[in-house]
């Protein structure tokens, strides 16, 4: 069972399965304040969970939990709340904090569409010099669960490609695929947050390298 229609959801439908309630639905803005969003979400997923109680849980949560300066945010400190829901209200759960996810549509401020947009239309951008992202493209959450998601059990993962990309390097490999060079100004801003991966997700990747994942999310999405 699939809750959601949005980019992660649709991406699921290859693996749907009575066996399963993936919870892909509920608060995707980070920057949303407004409580009757959060509370949607809560509610929703009790009542799926209540619904479904033989299925196994699925949820997506998100790495930016991990990221130091955004503790205090609304969204995050909702993420939170409901992973904790989750651990002691379910038998059987997976929780799956996922990085920058790239795909064929979803959200236009999602990094790679953004980027891909500024360069597409001549539009000058501010790139912060410091910054670094983790990326995951969105195939990979169904091929990840449907090898894993039987032997993990009341576990939360870190789930993106292991690497911390730099933005310019981003930028290059849209650059390089579209032909067309970006107009962007260097800001010496940005941070990032460390994440630690276990052997389930750094074996997922094995054999890929950086460069190589990132030509393939700029062929495929861009």
């Amino acid at each position: 069972m699939i809750i959601g229609s949005g980019l992660v959801a649709n991406s699921l439908k290859s693996i749907d399965s009575e066996e399963y309630l993936f919870f892909a639905s509920g608060v995707s803005n980070s920057l949303e304040t407004r409580n009757s969003e959060f509370e949607r979400e809560v509610s929703l997923l009790k009542n799926s969970i209540k619904a479904h109680n033989k299925s196994k849980l699925v949820y997506f949560s998100t790495l930016s939990v991990k990221d130091q300066s955004k503790q205090d945010s609304q969204y995050v400190l909702h993420k939170l709340h409901i992973e904790e829901f989750i651990k002691n209200n379910c038998e059987n759960y997976l929780i799956l904090r996922i990085g920058n996810i790239v795909g064929k549509g979803g959200n236009p401020n999602t990094l790679f569409n953004f980027l891909k947009n500024q360069i597409t239309n001549s539009s000058q951008f501010k790139v912060h010099s410091k910054a670094r992202r983790l990326l995951l493209d969105i195939d990979d959450i169904a091929s990840f669960l449907s090898t894993n998601c039987l032997s993990i059990k009341n576990e939360t993962l870190n789930f993106a490609y292991p690497y911390y990309y730099d933005l310019k390097e981003i930028i290059g490999a849209i650059q390089e695929h579209i032909q067309k060079k970006a107009d962007y100004i260097e800001s010496d801003e940005g941070d990032f947050y460390k994440v630690h991966f276990n052997e389930t997700t750094n074996s997922f990747f094995k054999g890929i390298t950086a460069d190589q994942y990132l030509k393939t999310l700029a062929e495929k999405y861009i």
